[in-house]
C-alpha cells in the first residue's frame, strides 16, 4: 500500500501529467494550522526544502499559520533539513508546569514556547529574512470590536460572536476577527487576499518571532500576543482561525504551481468552519494546487494508535509524557516514507493525481 496521495486541482493535473514537476515548476508553498499533525510532514518537509527544492533558483513563497508559519521559517534557515529536524523534537518534546489532573496556565505555555522561538528564530532572523529564494509570510489573526485586547469574560463574548456570524458568512466574520499577512516586503504575493478582511504588514527582525508566537498562540491554550512591532495595535491569536488549512485564491497566479504538503484531502478555509462541511470541498482557487497526503488507511496501519498525532494527546496521555514522546518519534520516522515517495514519483515524466475534493 502507498503511504502518499496526490490530488491536484484540474492546472495542476493537466501539468503533472504532461511534465511531471520540477522544482523550477513550484511557485508557492503553504502550510497549515493543525498543531502535531504538522509533524507528519517533517520528513516530506526536510526532503523538499533540504534536497530537491533548492535545485531551482525561482523565488518561492511560502505562507503558513500556526505550526505551519514555524515549519515556514524553519524552511527560510541556512540548513532546512537540521532545522526541520530540530523543530520536530522542539515540538515533540514540549512540557510545561502545571498543577495535577490541570491544564498548563496560559501565560507558562506563552513564556516558555516565546523562549524557544527566539532561540530557534530571533538568533537567525537576518538569515531567514534574506533567503535568497525564499519570502516568508506569516498569518495571524487579530482581534476587533469586543477582542481588541484580550479580556477574561470580553474575549469569550468575542468568540461567541464570531462562531455565530461565521456560520452565516465566512467574510461577515470579519467584524471580529481579521486576517493580518506579516509578508516579506521583498516581492509580494504572486496573488491577492480579497477574500475576508486582510491587513497587511512588512515582516522585519523585530516581529519576526512575535508574529510566529502570535499566529501559534491558540486561544485560552496561550495568551494572545498584543501590539506586534510595525503592525496595527491590538491582540494577535493563532493564523489558524481566520485560515486553519489557506483555502486562498492560488488561481490567480499567472504561472507556477502551489505544493502543498498536508494531512488531509480537504482544504478547510477557517478553523470555525470545520464542522461545516460544505465548506470542505475543492473550489477553482484550488486549481493549480498539487496537495501531499498521507493515505488514511495507511495512517490507521501503520502509525500509533492507527492515527495522526493531534492536540488530544496531551489530554490522553496525561502524566505519560514518555509514551507520548515515543510514539509522537515513531510516527515521524514511519512518515519517512511519505518522502521515500515522493522521491520516486518525482524522477518521473508523468504523474497521475487524483482530483482534489
Amino acid at each position: 500500500m502507498a503511504a502518499l496521495q496526490i490530488l491536484a486541482g484540474p492546472v495542476a493535473r493537466a501539468h503533472l501529467r504532461e511534465r511531471g514537476l520540477r522544482p523550477a515548476d513550484v511557485r508557492v508553498v503553504p502550510a497549515a494550522a493543525g498543531g502535531p499533525k504538522g509533524l507528519a510532514l517533517n520528513a516530506l518537509d526536510r526532503f523538499i526544502f533540504g534536497h530537491w527544492l533548492p535545485a531551482s533558483g525561482q523565488t518561492v513563497h511560502l505562507l503558513g499559520a500556526s505550526i505551519g508559519a514555524w515549519r515556514m521559517a524553519a524552511a527560510c534557515r541556512a540548513d532546512p533539513d537540521a532545522a526541520f529536524a530540530e523543530l520536530a523534537e522542539d515540538y515533540i518534546c514540549q512540557e510545561y508546569p502545571h498543577e495535577p489532573n490541570k491544564a498548563p496556565r496560559p501565560s507558562d505555555v506563552s513564556r516558555i514556547f516565546a523562549a524557544t522561538l527566539t532561540q530557534r528564530l530571533g538568533e537567525r532572523s537576518a538569515q531567514i529574512l534574506m533567503h535568497p529564494r525564499l519570502r516568508l509570510h506569516v498569518i495571524a489573526s487579530r482581534g476587533r470590536h469586543l477582542m481588541r485586547r484580550e479580556r477574561r469574560f470580553l474575549t469569550p463574548l468575542g468568540y461567541l460572536g464570531a462562531f455565530a456570524t461565521n456560520v452565516l458568512s465566512r467574510r461577515a466574520m470579519g467584524g471580529w476577527l481579521e486576517r493580518v499577512m506579516f509578508s516579506d516586503p521583498r516581492e509580494p504575493l504572486p496573488f491577492a487576499l480579497h477574500d475576508f478582511r486582510t491587513r497587511q504588514v512588512p515582516l522585519d527582525a523585530a516581529n519576526l518571532v512575535p508574529s510566529v508566537l502570535a499566529s501559534c498562540s491558540i486561544p485560552f491554550w496561550l495568551d494572545a500576543v498584543h501590539d506586534i512591532p510595525g503592525a496595527p495595535r491590538g491582540a494577535y491569536w493563532d493564523g489558524g482561525i481566520t485560515d486553519y488549512h489557506l483555502h486562498l485564491d492560488y488561481g490567480q497566479m499567472n504561472d507556477g504551481l502551489v505544493l502543498y504538503p498536508h494531512f488531509q484531502a480537504s482544504v478547510v478555509p477557517g478553523w470555525l468552519d470545520k464542522s461545516l462541511r460544505h465548506r470542505h470541498a475543492a473550489t477553482a482557487r484550488l486549481a493549480n494546487v498539487v496537495l501531499l497526503v498521507p493515505d488514511p488507511q495507511w495512517v490507521k496501519d501503520v502509525l500509533p494508535h492507527g492515527k495522526l498525532p493531534d492536540r488530544a494527546d496531551f489530554k490522553a496521555y496525561g502524566e505519560r509524557i514518555g509514551e507520548r514522546q515515543r510514539d509522537w518519534r515513531r510516527a515521524v520516522a514511519e512518515c519517512q516514507r511519505l518522502a521515500d515517495e515522493l522521491a520516486g514519483l518525482l524522477r518521473r515524466e508523468s504523474i497521475e493525481a487524483a482530483p482534489l475534493r
